[in-house]
């Protein structure tokens, strides 16, 4: 190990509105650090949030496509980071960003959870970085479970991005307003250089792992950050690793639980409720999410088990009615939480959560 920390082990199709997704959560992040005295520090492709003194929230400026949060924590001689970006260009710009607030080294990389938004960027770090993750997240990744660039997941978010690639070209050379021109070129430059490192990724997975929890200490100027990485049970994933900061009070969730609904494509939803549980035992004041802006309180997490509930009880109706699954996504009313989710708009959830809540009730385990 590294003398950095030291380790105790007890124990769809892309739609448009996804292109400017990091442009999204990066405003959203600096509105939040904007209402706060946060300090904030920026590259041309990342922005920097210091939530506590060497805790930083890292998103992506826009500039390249990054798709969801990191976290980074610098200490006295070294540094931790959180989950590396959809790409392994999105995990260089985030190296090469670094210099902004550090020129310390990176010594140790944590994933969340092995989603290609969380983890597609990890082998872009240098060999002698320590990747820490569940060991779900490593069968995965190693392939021990089957290619995940094959997954229904990647192919939903990946599959249309050609054709993403194409409009927007076509649509910035017919365009002859000159400011919305250039924001359909730019548009266009940062997925088709997504697109294309796309093409090289190779699925990296973590080489020291956890099963339920790990607890690291950070050498900071007053002493040592204590880190602990627990896995409360199957949720988003089966193997989702959220990152305390007891001192801090600070949590990074991944997309365990998010300022909004979570993918549920790969969930365990029937799990996942009381999963959450072990997130409200913590004693934190701010949520760092995988993705959007931070949130404060526990709020949120009661907000989402009760989604969550519903969403299983009312699936579970509908296909002892005889639905299929594409039908109960179209029929299912969500809509009595739409006052704790603004996307809900009536009748109508993803269908890949109802697909995968359906594949769940037929092989339950």
């Amino acid at each position: 190990m590294r003398n950095i920390l030291k380790t105790i082990f007890p124990c769809a199709s892309i739609s448009l509105s996804l292109v400017t997704a990091g442009l999204l959560f990066a405003l959203s992040a600096l509105a939040s650090a904007q209402d706060s005295e946060d300090r904030v520090v920026e590259s041309d492709t990342h922005r920097f949030v210091e939530m506590a003194d060497g805790v930083w929230q890292v998103t992506g400026t826009g500039s390249v496509y990054t798709m969801s949060n990191a976290m980074v924590l610098v200490g006295e001689f070294d540094v931790l980071v959180v989950d590396s970006h959809v790409t392994p260009a999105a995990a260089r710009a985030l190296l090469e960003s670094l210099k902004v607030i550090t020129d310390l080294p990176v010594r140790y990389l944590v994933n969340s959870h092995y989603h290609f938004d969380h983890a597609h960027g990890n082998q872009s770090f240098p060999d002698n970085v320590e990747i820490i993750g569940h060991t779900y997240t490593r069968d995965k990744l190693s392939g021990r479970s089957g290619n995940v660039l094959e997954e229904a997941t990647f192919k939903s978010f990946t599959d249309g991005v050609p054709a993403t690639v194409a409009r927007l070209a076509e649509q910035a050379a017919n365009e002859s307003n000159p400011a919305r021109k250039a924001q359909l070129q730019e548009m266009h430059r940062v997925q088709n250089e997504y697109m294309i490192s796309t093409r090289e990724i190779r699925p990296t997975p973590p080489n020291i792992t956890l099963e339920k929890e790990m607890t690291l200490f950070q050498v900071v100027a007053r002493g040592s950050r204590e880190i602990q990485l627990l896995h409360f049970g199957r949720g988003h994933t089966g193997g989702d690793v959220v990152i305390y900061l007891p001192q801090e009070r600070v949590v990074f969730t991944g997309d365990f639980l998010l300022p909004s609904l979570s993918y549920m494509g790969d969930g365990f939803v029937n799990d996942w409720p009381a999963s959450l549980e072990g997130l409200k035992s913590l004693d934190f004041d701010i949520v760092l999410p995988g993705h959007g802006a931070p949130v404060r309180g526990k709020e949120k997490i009661g907000h989402f088990q009760a989604y969550l509930t519903d969403l299983w009880s009312k699936t579970e109706t509908l296909k002892n009615q005889g639905l299929s699954a594409e039908e109960a996504a179209q029929k299912i009313d969500l809509s009595n939480h739409s006052g704790n989710y603004a996307q809900i708009r009536g009748p109508g959830a993803d269908v890949r959560a109802i697909r995968r809540i359906y594949q769940l009730l037929d092989n339950p385990g």
